[in-house]
């Protein structure tokens, strides 16, 4: 596998078409059927992978996660994997008998960013969801988590905090900075509107990929000009500090954090100014996904109707 940082990548668009690997599954169109056929041959089930052919992202999880041998014959011995271009117009039937476009089954499945992946278990039920890329060792865990049935007891935070101790509760300070918003931490907005949107950013001590977004995105004059438009908080992930949320519930960082399912720093979830919760950033991310995301909260994007990743092919075409 190859020795570079997981972490960090130009997250620019590919130039050239990504092509998915050659042992990936191509389905004749319907989920039922594949989960069969993984089935039949002894498998967990199916992961289907919502991919793009020019997405940064996607070519880190191919080059990097699925560059470990270790991790493929772990993937390929438990599941079939579907390809799934989220662009795409071919008909799928899901395994409720539904039938919808690649881009409908897309939307479904709330495939904010690519590469996102749905595990379904050989009853043909989805039961976990993965979107964005994340460092192997996490996706490792998550290939576990699913084929080792944990998910039916307990959340993948939970499940990675047994797995990996040494990973959570780490010592050390969190990288300050100035349009951090002081306590008390009053986020509620069900009474009141704000005239911003919400940006509460989830960190840990001595977190590496907390310090690349810091050195990095956050270093950003065009990113620096979208957090300006916020109000924008940091919160230990593992820390009792009280909180009110948006929603005006009174508990902890740690509790929210743990509510919210929230395993991997940093994480952004961003709210409207009314204190709803738009999308989340919860793996690893770059300058121009960032931009993106920032952008489309700041514009209300969101309030269009539209998804993220329609919205910002409909800024790109708006500029070309």
């Amino acid at each position: 596998m190859t020795e570079q940082d997981p972490n960090q990548f130009d997250d620019t668009q590919l130039e050239e078409s990504l092509e998915h690997p050659d042992w990936f599954k191509i389905s004749l169109g319907d989920l039922n059927d594949d989960v069969a056929e993984a089935r039949a041959s002894g498998k967990f089930g199916i992961m289907v992978y919502y991919g793009q052919e020019r997405c940064a992202y996607c070519a880190q999880f191919f080059e990097v996660n699925l560059g470990d041998a270790s991790i493929t014959r772990y993937l390929r011995e438990h599941f079939d994997v579907i390809p799934i271009d989220i662009w795409g117009i071919e008909d799928f039937v899901d395994t409720d008998g539904s039938s919808y476009s690649e881009r409908e089954l897309s939307i479904l499945y709330k495939t904010n960013f690519t590469p996102s992946l749905v595990f379904y278990d050989r009853g043909g039920k989805p039961v976990y969801r993965l979107r964005g890329y994340y460092p192997p060792y996490q996706f490792r865990a998550v290939l576990q988590y699913v084929t080792e049935g944990f998910y039916r007891v307990e959340k993948f935070r939970d499940y990675l905090a047994r797995a990996e101790p040494g990973l959570f509760f780490t010592s050390g300070e969190l990288i300050d900075r100035d349009f951090y918003q002081g306590p008390p931490y009053n986020f509620d907005r069900s009474k009141k509107s704000s005239d911003k949107p919400l940006a509460v950013i989830f960190e840990q001590g001595s977190c590496h990929a907390c310090e690349l977004l810091h050195t990095g995105p956050l270093s950003q004059d065009q990113i620096l000009g979208e957090i300006e438009k916020m109000d924008v908080v940091q919160l230990n992930l593992f820390a009792d500090t009280e909180v009110i949320t948006p929603a005006g519930t009174t508990t902890t960082a740690k509790k929210w954090g743990h509510d919210l399912g929230l395993f991997y720093t940093p994480t952004i979830v961003l709210f409207s100014p009314e204190g709803k919760e738009i999308m989340r950033v919860d793996s690893v991310v770059q300058f121009y996904r960032l931009w993106g995301v920032l952008d489309y909260v700041n514009r209300r994007g969101y309030a269009t109707g539209i998804d993220y990743q329609g919205w910002r092919l409909q800024q790109r075409e708006t500029v070309d």
